[in-house]
C-alpha cells in the first residue's frame, strides 16, 4: 500500500479517488461554462488544501477528456505549494478547432496528485561535472548517431 497524508481542505465536492491505487483525485468544476474552440478560462473547484511542509500539489489533465474533447490544462502541471491556501482553480483549453465545450458545475475536470518533494539547496560553481549526455537539448537523444557524410546526404553540388 502506498503511503498516506492527511490534508487539510474546504470543498464544496471532496476530491475522490475512482479506483484503488490511482494516482490523482479528480477535482471537480464549483461553475459552469462554455469553452469554444481555442478559447482557455480558469475555473473554479471550490476546493482549497493545507499541505504539510514537504508536499506539493500537482493539478493535471484528465486523459477522458484531452483525447475525446481536446481539453487540457494550459500550465501543466499546476504546482500547488504547501503554502497556498486560496481556491484551486485550473486553466482549462480547447484545443479542438471546431467544436465547444461544455462543462458543468460538478463535472471532473482535472486531477490532483499530492508528491512529497525535496528542496534543492544550490551551490554555484564554475563549471558543471561532464555526463554521458553533455549538453544535448531538446531532441538529442534517441536518435541515432550522424555522421558527417551523413549531413551532407541528399544536398546536390
Amino acid at each position: 500500500m502506498a503511503d498516506s497524508v492527511e490534508v487539510l481542505i474546504t470543498a464544496s465536492t471532496l476530491p475522490s479517488y475512482s479506483h484503488p491505487g490511482d494516482a490523482g483525485a479528480d477535482l471537480h468544476s464549483s461553475e459552469a461554462l462554455v469553452l469554444e474552440p481555442g478559447q482557455r478560462a480558469t475555473v473554479g473547484t471550490g476546493v482549497a488544501i493545507a499541505l504539510p511542509d514537504g508536499y506539493a500539489a500537482f493539478v493535471v489533465p484528465r486523459s477522458g477528456l484531452a483525447s475525446k474533447h481536446g481539453i487540457t490544462i494550459v500550465n501543466s502541471p499546476g504546482t500547488v505549494d504547501a503554502g497556498y491556501r486560496g481556491e484551486i482553480k485550473v486553466a482549462l483549453l480547447n484545443t479542438d478547432s471546431s467544436m465547444p465545450y461544455s462543462v458543468a458545475v460538478g463535472d471532473r475536470i482535472a486531477q490532483l496528485i499530492i508528491m512529497p518533494v525535496t528542496r534543492a539547496r544550490f551551490i554555484e560553481v564554475e563549471r558543471l561535472p561532464g555526463s554521458d549526455r553533455g549538453e544535448g537539448g531538446f531532441g538529442s537523444t534517441g536518435t541515432a548517431a550522424r555522421t558527417a557524410s551523413d549531413s551532407t546526404a541528399g544536398v546536390n553540388a
